[in-house]
Formats: structure tokens, C-alpha cells, sequence
């Protein structure tokens, strides 16, 4: 990605991004579950026919759940439609929305992995981390329901984040709370990426803050997959990974790719002792 479309991104307001996409519901409009304010109209240059064209129905049902919009500094600025959002035109004109990243890892030290249904709308049949998703735009994922309120604080954000891994690995993979307990998440950092959902022509993409979770699990964990989210799952060790990454028939979403490079290997060698990688930075990865 360009530096000018990183500086165009950094360069809206809040009512930049209001009035550029008017589909997204102001977050002072925000009451209990929001509801995107023109949730049908929210398709960007595309009709709902074409852009949806040969979809599965429960994926596309799904592409009307609310992700948090951002500013360029991951300060909340209102509810977007998963459709709004992932289309590669919003995206190319600077939308920006959170997401999280699951790295789960077992008592031997081997990591979940999972192959995207094909069924998904964006990035089908791809390897990538246990759990890649979007807290949904509601107090209990913004991280300021109960006595929490400041929507712009970090430790907010992430416990909102953490709430929105343990539903997505329930409803994706099977696994239930009581093995993904929130105090059992580690948060490491964020990481903001953009990629086109495979070809670059792709009407579908992603443009991201991503927080970064590492669970610990025990070897006994219960998994019982969702095979519409899910094709297939493994756990692996590091050198595993790595011979996966070598085989030309497999392809690994961007973003499992890019933290691979950047940051994985070294965590994967001391999941004893995380809290040393732990940041408050956003880690520019465009």
C-alpha cells in the first residue's frame, strides 16, 4: 500500500468519515445492538445481485453484522455493515474497521490453525491463525459495558476484543467458553494491514486494526467445527509451519502471512513469558 493512501486515511476526521459514508450509525447514536441507519443501500458502486452473486445465503446473512469504525488511531467513530466494510471500494477510499486475531496454543506448544470455508465471501479456502474476526459494534465488544465507558481506551478495547474472540471461536470451530475464559487471553498488539481477497481486482478485501490474541489451552480442549465457516483445522508446531508455507498448493491468508514475518516465531519461543512483546503501538504493516 502507497504512503498516499496511508496519509489519506490518517488524514479524516471522525465527521470525515461520517459524511464520506453516511450507511455507518454515529457511535453517540449507538444504543444496546445498533442498526446500520441504510443497512439495505450499503454496497458501495455494486448492487447486492452482483456483489453477492453465487454467495451462500448464511454467509451473506452474515455480511449485515455491525464492525466498529475507525479513525486512523483506532478511536471508535460508529457501526458499519461486514458488507460496508469489506468492500474493495470503500476500502480503496480509506474505510477503516477492528478486527481480532486468534493464536490458540495447546499445552505441547502446537498452534490451531484453520482453513476458511469455502463458502466465505472474502478469502475463501485459505489457511490462516484459529480464529480471525470483527467485534461487532455493541457495548460487550466495545469493551464499555458494565462500569467501563471510555470507548477510546485501550484496555476497553481489548477486553472488548477478548469477548468477541471467545463468541467467534464458539460459533466458528465449536469450542465453547469454558474453554476460552477471558482471563486466559493474552493481548500483544495491534496491527493495521490492507489486502484485496485475492486477486487485486477482487470487489471484496480487508483494511484493519487488528488486536492480536495469544490463548493457552489445554491438549483437551473440545472442538466441533462449524463447517460453514470452516473447512478444515490442524494443530502444528513451528516447524510444521513452516513446511506448510513451502507447499505451493496451499495458500495462507495476507494478514497470517504478514504476522508470521513480522512478529509469530518469536512469540511461538516464549509463550512462557508474552508480557515482554506486549505493546501499545499500532504496527503499520501496509
Amino acid at each position: 500500500m502507497s504512503s498516499e493512501y496511508a496519509k489519506l486515511v490518517a488524514s479524516f476526521s471522525p465527521n470525515d468519515i461520517l459524511a464520506k459514508w453516511p450507511e455507518v450509525t454515529p457511535l453517540k447514536k449507538i444504543s444496546g445492538i445498533p442498526r446500520s441507519a441504510e443497512s439495505d443501500s450499503s454496497n458501495g458502486s455494486h448492487n447486492n445481485t452482483e456483489l453477492f452473486n453465487g454467495h451462500d445465503e448464511e454467509q451473506i446473512r452474515l455480511m449485515e453484522e455491525l464492525c466498529i469504525v475507525l479513525d486512523y488511531d483506532d478511536k471508535p467513530v460508529g457501526a458499519g455493515t461486514k458488507k460496508l466494510c469489506h468492500i474493495m471500494d470503500n476500502i480503496n477510499e480509506g474505510l477503516l474497521h477492528r478486527a481480532f486475531s486468534v493464536f490458540l496454543f495447546n499445552e505441547d506448544g502446537k498452534l490451531l490453525l484453520q482453513q476458511r470455508a469455502d463458502e466465505k465471501i472474502t478469502f475463501p479456502a485459505m489457511w490462516t491463525n484459529t480464529c480471525c474476526s470483527h467485534p461487532l459494534c455493541v457495548p460487550s465488544e466495545l469493551g464499555v459495558d458494565a462500569d467501563a465507558k471510555d470507548v477510546n481506551n485501550l484496555d476497553n478495547a481489548v477486553h472488548g476484543a477478548k469477548v468477541a474472540a471467545q463468541r467467534k471461536l464458539d460459533h466458528e470451530l465449536g469450542i465453547p467458553f469454558s474453554d476460552t475464559p477471558l482471563d486466559q487471553f493474552t493481548y500483544l498488539t495491534r496491527i493495521h494491514y490492507k489486502s484485496a481477497s485475492g486477486a487485486e481486482d477482487s470487489k471484496w478485501g480487508e483494511h484493519e486494526i487488528d488486536y492480536i490474541l495469544i490463548l493457552k489451552t489445554k491438549n483437551d480442549i473440545t472442538i466441533n467445527a462449524n463447517y460453514n465457516e470452516v473447512k478444515d483445522y490442524k494443530y502444528v508446531d513451528a516447524k510444521e509451519l513452516q513446511e506448510m508455507f513451502e507447499d505451493k498448493d496451499l495458500v495462507f491468508t495476507p494478514w497470517f502471512k504478514l504476522i508470521c514475518q513480522s512478529f509469530l516465531f518469536k512469540w511461538w519461543n516464549n509463550l512462557s513469558d508474552l508480557e515482554k512483546y506486549q505493546d501499545t503501538e499500532i504496527h503499520r504493516l501496509l
